[in-house]
């Protein structure tokens, strides 16, 4: 492939899942929640398109298997980078690096790698600390939406799953 994108990062609660629809244990494990709207058919399209999708979360372990799970997602994922299995949080890059690294991507294809998050500080920030494209899904607000620095802003905004989609279609055939 050229210059499009090689593998795609997603985060989890709220650009897969609608965090306000979480329901929890008592440890604070996602039992289950519903997608953002039209986010499970995007998924399956960036599959189809791009080929590798990790994730790349702050959260349980047993949050991300639960929800992806729930929602036939499990498969479409190649590698889960998951905070509390790794040992740190994003921005720290370790957690980007550790998916890049079982996705076996080389530091000169970086550039052609997506985090698609909601969270400015957490999300784009760390992507773009290893030169990854930013994707910021900003379809609600529960988190900060505007930038505080350059590292914070993100190379692209979308607002919904069918944006999304048409952003990564534009961005593989680059």
């Amino acid at each position: 492939m050229g210059a499009g994108l090689i593998a795609l990062f997603f985060d989890l609660g709220d650009t897969i899942m609608d965090e306000g629809t979480e329901v929890k244990d008592a440890q604070a494990t996602t039992l289950h929640a519903d997608l953002i709207p039209g986010m499970g058919d995007a998924l399956r399209w960036c599959k189809a398109q791009v080929g590798r999708l990790a994730l790349v979360a702050d959260t349980r372990p047993g949050t991300a298997r639960n929800v992806l799970a729930q929602h036939g997602l499990t498969a479409l994922f190649d590698y889960l980078a998951i905070s509390e299995t790794v040992g740190v949080e994003k921005p720290d890059p370790l957690l980007f690096q550790v998916a890049l690294d079982a996705l076996q991507i080389a530091p000169s294809d970086y550039a052609h790698v997506a985090m698609i998050g909601n969270n400015l500080e957490r999300d784009i920030a760390g992507a773009k600390r290893l030169g990854l494209a930013t994707i910021f899904l900003h379809w609600n607000e529960r988190r900060r939406t505007t930038p505080l620095s350059a590292g914070e802003t993100p190379d692209y905004t979308v607002t919904n799953a069918a944006e999304l989609v048409a952003l990564i279609a534009r961005l593989t055939k680059d």
